[in-house]
């Protein structure tokens, strides 16, 4: 792995000129609010990979988060200095890879509030604009990570296909599913409908069975759970590799310390489990990095473990002044 460079230093590129924010709670209870980065690029083999922020949005994990202990996930939380709403990145992920640029989920737009919404800002900072991508690749169906796909009727990238596992868009364009569902599910529906319809009617949506590389060097990967068809991706250049894991983990400090703590978004929460574990487990034991869409930006670092608990070790910029 290697970083991009100016200058023979390290360099992390950019702020919105819009200043997205999280709030951090001090041991007083007080917040203040700090600047969150734009987009971060990195190096991985011959491809160049950068995050790009969303914005945040609070999240209740007391409420969010379940299948703990008694006392658990609030005895976590306090340990590692968490209020009980925490302010939740919406990452996404742009990969350039030859001629190609391909994104990696679309974020939220407008859906949860003014926070969010900042994708096409943070892409333009790095000199694109989106009608420039040629592919976004979906990791499921949630507002929060095809949201920005459209803007009413329009396409907010009209060049790019959309790249979705079948299993997934048969179980959320299905309006026979959507009436099996939960009460408090069937907002996933409506959402494919919404945002999925346009993309559909131009021709653009494309699905994709598991176990074959999508491009050269990409491959998704089942990682059913939180959604019925949810996909990772797997990316890998001259022998590094970064796995891109969508929402495998809604809270770092709580999920990583005990894995078999699920969310309520979480479609089958035993799957979920199982599947976060494997995939905690795996990558400690393989060393590659990851990246995932609600750690604190850009989410991308290494998995440790003591052999009982998780740990991420994220992705260092400390040298570059963040926060001064």
């Amino acid at each position: 792995m290697k970083f991009i460079k100016k200058a023979s230093s390290i360099y992390y590129t950019g702020f919105l000129s819009v200043a997205l924010t999280f709030t951090a709670s001090a041991q007083n209870g007080t917040s203040k609010q700090f600047n969150q980065p734009g987009y971060y690029q990195m190096a991985l083999g011959d491809l160049q990979i950068t995050a790009l922020s969303d914005g945040t949005t609070p999240q209740k994990l007391n409420e969010l988060l379940q299948d703990g202990k008694p006392g658990e996930i609030k005895q976590l939380m306090k340990a590692n200095f968490q209020s009980d709403t925490l302010e939740c990145s919406v990452n996404a992920y742009l990969v350039k890879t030859g001629d190609k640029l391909i994104l990696i989920d679309a974020g939220a737009a407008d859906a949860y509030g003014p926070a969010l919404g900042r994708l096409t800002s943070s892409l333009e900072k790095i000199g694109y604009k989106p009608e420039q991508i040629d592919a976004v690749l979906l990791t499921h169906i949630h507002m929060d990570h095809i949201g920005g796909l459209t803007k009413g009727s329009e396409l907010t990238f009209p060049n790019a296909d959309v790249y979705i596992s079948k299993i997934e868009a048969d179980y959320y364009l299905s309006s026979v599913n959507k009436e099996k569902a939960p009460k408090e599910m069937k907002r996933f529906f409506d959402g494919a409908t919404q945002k999925l319809s346009p993309i559909i009617k131009a021709g653009k949506l494309k699905t994709f069975e598991f176990g074959n590389e999508i491009f050269p060097g990409i491959m998704p990967v089942a990682s059913p759970g939180h959604t019925p068809g949810h996909s990772f991706y797997a990316l890998e250049s001259k022998g590094q590799k970064i796995v891109f894991w969508g929402d495998i983990m809604v809270s770092d400090v709580v999920q990583f310390a005990d894995p078999s703590i699920t969310s309520v978004y979480d479609y089958d929460r035993k799957e979920a489990m199982i599947t976060r574990k494997k995939a905690l487990a795996d990558a400690a034991a393989k060393g590659y990095w990851v990246g995932i869409s609600h750690s604190s930006f850009p989410g991308i670092g290494h998995i440790s473990s003591d052999g009982k608990k998780f740990k991420l070790i994220p992705i260092n910029y400390s040298s570059n002044g963040i926060g001064q």
